[in-house]
């Protein structure tokens, strides 16, 4: 049988990693506007999996603690092809920007300053582009009738005014109690829910359980002892694991963890978060930056590597340990219908965010706003993403160098 985006004579692996890597070369905007690129890809173009399907693995992410984009792509990756898709889109998604910052961190001294230009304001402009086609699908598709929309909107307004990143949780938990209540699902909706996953049959268990022996033991025994190098892997796991909200969420922890021991400089801290911000994939990489950056406990080119292993394998076991679960609501009609209700809650409050962190923040200017005004239209008659997006960087930089 033929999939919706299949590539004729590509196994399922070489596949899902050179999607991923496309959209690890050209996502940029944060784990918000992440989500956007995703949909565009997997649920529009691809097909991989439906809107319901898409919105009720965003709503898992979000529950868990941890980088959420990388653990959606994670998740999608496993719907596709097993745990070794799920492997290959989080290793797409991931590399760029990794291989990025720990280069700039070994060259710090050469490249802190070299993306502070246009191309951000660009960049960023077409991430708001993207959010606005995403959210416009998703409500069609996810808000259809009044109930429905009603809860997205009141899903909207309590992301303003509730505290983040815990606020979420609370309004994902009282969507599903109002879909369990009130709301009725089909069929259809049960075998649409969640995607089909290619989990061994103990996997989810021996996730759990490796979870808890990696993040619980190297917490217990870096606070038994005064050992550096177990501080230093216990930090970035403990940042990984026990984080909620992700991207700029982490950044604290990360701080807490090498400047107060003097690892790495107040300078060279921000200097690497600076250029994050024009750099694509997931922030956490932000760890291998500060991995090179590090000359104790750890040389730069050991560093790095567990600086990245530490912070992103404690949420990839969550991931695993917990789909199979997540899966097993598709199967009960009132769970279903409590899913409705919190893919319904996912647009409020994407839209909540898109509206903090994109547009309130990145466009900052009328120039902005013309850029993405333009990457909507190219996007809405069917440009791929990553040609607009590199046609962003170029308008951003062009007027920036006309001081627009």
């Amino acid at each position: 049988m033929a999939y919706p985006g299949t590539v004729p004579g590509m196994n399922r692996f070489n596949e899902v990693f050179l999607v991923a890597l496309r959209l690890g070369l050209t996502s940029f905007g944060g784990p918000i506007a992440h989500i956007g690129y995703f949909r565009q890809e997997y649920v529009t173009r691809l097909q991989w999996l439906d809107e319901r399907a898409f919105a009720g693995l965003v709503a898992l992410c979000h529950f868990l603690p941890g980088p959420s984009s990388s653990q959606l792509g994670f998740a999608i990756g496993i719907s596709r092809a097993g745990i070794p898709g799920g492997i290959a889109a989080f290793a797409g998604f991931t590399l760029p920007s990794a291989v990025l910052m720990v280069a700039l961190g070994f060259g710090v001294d050469a490249f802190g300053d070299a993306f502070d230009t246009g191309i951000i304001d660009g960049l960023k402009s077409v991430a708001a582009a993207v959010l606005v086609i995403a959210l416009w699908g998703m409500t069609n598709q996810l808000a259809p009738d009044l109930s429905r929309a009603g809860l997205a909107c009141a899903s909207f307004f309590a992301s303003l005014l509730l505290p983040q990143p815990f606020g979420i949780a609370i309004i994902l938990i009282v969507a599903a109690g109002f879909g369990f209540l009130f709301l009725r699902s089909d069929d259809s909706d049960l075998r649409e829910a969640i995607p089909d996953l290619k989990l061994p049959r103990h996997a989810g268990p021996l996730a759990l359980a490796s979870f808890v022996v990696i993040v619980g033991g190297g917490l217990l025994v870096s606070a038994l002892t005064e050992e550096a190098v177990l501080d230093y892997v216990a930090g970035f796991l403990r940042s990984g694991a026990l984080v909620f909200g992700g991207g700029h969420v982490v950044l604290g922890l990360l701080n807490d963890v090498v400047v107060p021991p003097a690892w790495v400089s107040l300078q060279e801290f921000l200097a690497g978060y600076g250029a994050a911000q024009a750099i694509p994939g997931p922030l956490f990489t932000f760890a291998g930056y500060l991995g090179a950056v590090t000359k104790f406990p750890l040389p730069g080119w050991i560093g790095a590597p567990v600086a990245l292993i530490a912070i992103f394998v404690p949420s990839l076991l969550l991931v695993i340990g917990l789909l199979p679960y997540w899966q097993k609501v598709g199967s009960n009609s009132k769970l279903a219908a409590a899913l409705m209700g919190v893919n319904a809650s996912v647009v409020g409050f994407l839209a909540a965010a898109m509206y903090e962190h994109v547009w309130l923040n990145g466009l900052r200017s009328v120039t902005d706003a013309a850029v993405a005004l333009i990457a909507f239209a190219l996007l809405a008659v069917g440009l791929p993403p990553w040609l607009v997006v590199v046609m962003g960087g170029i308008a951003g930089q062009a007027f920036g160098f006309m001081g627009m």
